[in-house]
């Protein structure tokens, strides 16, 4: 593990107030979060002027729910590998969950009772990946490669290639629908609602303070009276029940629960949370630059999609940004510190 941290709430205090403010002005400014968020917003006033049809509300309103679910599950996905961990199942648990919806709308279940139920599957399933991962001391990696394949094949014995869809209206309406007519999707509310919660508690709380913590050094972590078992466990319970969540909404945006849904999109949700600059070996990271990460991998393959680029092509696309990711930080900290060293040697 790193013991890199980014812990905003204990930051070094400066001879004065004014350095103090010009200083984290600077740090953030310097920081990846904004490398990020400018390349996110370079690659979308290019897309915009190189094809017309991508600045259109519709398109706009496509490129909300297709963003949706990485966007979800990337709140939680943030927190767990900021621990040191990673959940490769998030996507099963979104094909699980849709699977789950179809099996019971199609033995009459009530709506208003299926998508609670579904959320509380989620739990059960992130549960599951939280014991054997915090209770047992089993490596996260190995544990959710084998819970996406189980959870997977798990909704293929509900559903199998079945698809059930005639979903009630009314949910399918709403989550494809806009607000009062405008071009903001009735989804962008909630899903700015969900950012700000996950990133309050992330950078002001004590948790996200243990958070971090934890993903610095697990052993001075419970020196320190943290108990990271108990924060593991939980945050896989979160991250189930967001990724079921997002297999729900996208069963009632496709009108269609089949058992494949989701397929592959744990790759996209760890690329945007690596891309938008958490370390892989945890204990740094800000929710700023996954978010604006999400947006771009969108964006990119929203825009490719319009170019007629096919699905495999999107694939690369994605697998390509999941090694930079990874490489990109660690070159960075390689050439920041053969420059100190330099300096330190040039050094009077």
């Amino acid at each position: 593990m790193s013991t890199d941290t980014i812990e905003p709430a204990t930051t070094a205090q400066p001879d004065t107030a004014g350095t103090s403010t010009v200083g984290r002005i600077r740090e953030v400014l310097a920081g990846w979060d904004s490398v990020i968020i400018a390349i996110t917003v370079v690659v979308l006033v290019v897309a915009s002027v190189t094809n017309p049809d991508f600045g259109s509300s519709r398109n706009f309103a496509f490129l909300v729910l297709d963003l949706a679910p990485i966007f979800l599950i990337a709140l939680p996905m943030t927190f767990i590998i900021i621990t040191g961990e990673i959940d490769l199942s998030v996507a099963s648990v979104l094909g699980l969950s849709g699977a789950a919806m179809g099996w019971m709308w199609n033995n009459g279940f009530a709506i208003e009772a299926i998508i609670p139920m579904c959320i509380l599957l989620g739990c059960l399933l992130g549960a599951l990946n939280g014991f054997l991962v915090a209770r047992l001391g089993l490596p996260s990696l190995a544990v959710t490669i084998g819970t996406l394949a189980l959870f997977r094949g798990l909704a293929f014995v509900l559903l199998g290639d079945q698809a059930v869809s005639n979903f009630p209206r009314a949910y399918t309406s709403w989550v494809t629908g806009t607000v009062g007519g405008t071009v903001i999707p009735n989804l962008a509310l909630p899903l700015v609602v969900a950012a700000v919660v996950f990133a309050v508690i992330l950078q002001a709380t004590p948790l996200g303070r243990d958070i971090y913590a934890t993903g610095a050094s697990d052993t001075a972590a419970r020196f320190a009276g943290i108990d990271g078992a108990r924060l593991k466990f939980w945050l896989y319970v979160v991250c189930g029940a967001v990724a079921a969540l997002a297999g729900v909404l996208w069963s009632l945006r496709y009108s269609s629960a089949r058992a494949d849904n989701g397929s592959g999109l744990e790759l996209a949700v760890v690329a945007a949370v690596l891309l938008g600059g958490v370390s892989i070996f945890g204990g740094k990271g800000r929710l700023a630059g996954v978010l604006a990460a999400v947006v771009l991998l969108a964006t990119l393959q929203n825009a490719l999609r319009l170019e007629d680029i096919s699905n495999e092509a999107l694939t690369i696309v994605t697998g390509v940004l999941l090694i930079v990711a990874v490489l990109l930080p660690n070159l960075l900290k390689t050439v920041r510190t053969s420059a100190q060293r330099r300096k330190l040697k040039n050094a009077p």
